[in-house]
């Protein structure tokens, strides 16, 4: 901070490339350009552009209960009425939530896909621009997408023409423990990658890792951001990498969740209010409902469970 806080992006700056440089090693493929901004809303908001320039196409699919945002274009993609205000919403189309706990279809991941092969060939022009996704549920619980799916989703989703976009906010920087970024997992490599929140630690940080192809759609136009790149938060972001290797965090992800979930699930089988335990290194949640025969969402109790753990000196979220 001392030595430069902020200049306009005109100038480069090393603090910049050294970060983009270890970050982009992250990536499988050609995955290897990257652009900063503020937050996780001004990096989805980029990514669903540039794939809707890319592909000539603006219909976009997303996932219901998936979150991706609260500005224009990430409201209409995120698919949970309490976070979308009665603006004008159009060319987004929600599918079937894979949810393999609550869904109609369970485990078979295959069967929640055919609902997007639907929804291209009886919603759309028969082409897209992006499938949105996030690769376990945040905001909305926890929740792991069905097994098969985001493959079977991928091939529909290329054969319409649109690009796959991969919203890792809350599973990347190797928080499931299993894989570094939450798509890993599941056998697919993305167009588009959006990352915030763990990249920074705190910092005000946000990106999108994509393909030398795809990101020239910018090249027709001025893009920038006023506070991407910044030399400070280029400086954070790589510390924070730098301490996520230092420190084996991704080992200590899936060393910590198994042990941890263990605990939960003992209480879940003493107290009826918990029904489901679900884990993924260190994303993890515990479920509480007023009945396990309907799984009605203890509300009421969550927000008491709350505001008790924050004055026992814990503090954790609700989703």
């Amino acid at each position: 901070m001392k030595r430069l806080q902020h200049p306009i992006v005109l100038y480069l700056n090393p603090a910049i490339a050294d970060f983009t440089e270890a970050l982009a090693s992250k990536f499988p493929g050609d995955l290897k350009v990257v652009f900063f901004m503020n937050s996780g809303t001004e990096a989805k908001e980029l990514a669903l552009m540039m794939a809707q320039l890319y592909s000539g196409c603006h219909d976009v699919v997303s996932i219901r209960n998936d979150y991706h945002g609260n500005a224009a274009g990430t409201m209409v993609a995120t698919a949970q009425g309490s976070y979308k205000f009665n603006v004008v919403q159009t060319g987004v189309h929600h599918a079937l939530n894979p949810n393999q706990y609550r869904g109609i279809f369970g485990l078979d991941g295959l069967k929640y896909a055919r609902d997007v092969d639907d929804i291209v060939t009886y919603g759309t022009s028969g082409r897209v621009g992006a499938f949105i996704a996030e690769a376990i549920q945040g905001v909305g619980g926890v929740m792991e997408l069905a097994p098969g799916y985001l493959p079977a989703v991928y091939d529909t989703i290329r054969k319409a023409g649109g690009l796959y976009i991969s919203d890792e906010v809350q599973s990347g920087f190797g928080c499931t423990g299993s894989h570094f970024w939450g798509f890993e997992a599941h056998g697919v490599v993305h167009d588009i990658v959006t990352l915030a929140k763990g990249i920074g630690n705190g910092m005000p940080l946000g990106a999108v890792v994509t393909t030398p192809e795809i990101a020239k759609v910018l090249t027709h136009r001025n893009y920038f951001n006023t506070f991407g790149g910044n030399p400070v938060r280029s400086a954070a972001g790589l510390a924070v990498l730098k301490v996520i290797e230092k420190e084996h965090l991704q080992q200590n992800a899936l060393t910590v969740g198994p042990y941890l979930k263990d605990r939960l699930v003992s209480l879940k089988n003493k107290y009826e209010i918990t029904r489901d335990v679900r884990e993924r290194g260190l994303m993890l949640v515990i479920e509480l409902v007023t009945n396990r025969q309907l799984k009605t969402p203890a509300k009421d109790e969550t927000i008491y469970i709350l505001e008790l753990m924050k004055d026992l000196g814990v503090v954790i979220g609700k989703g």
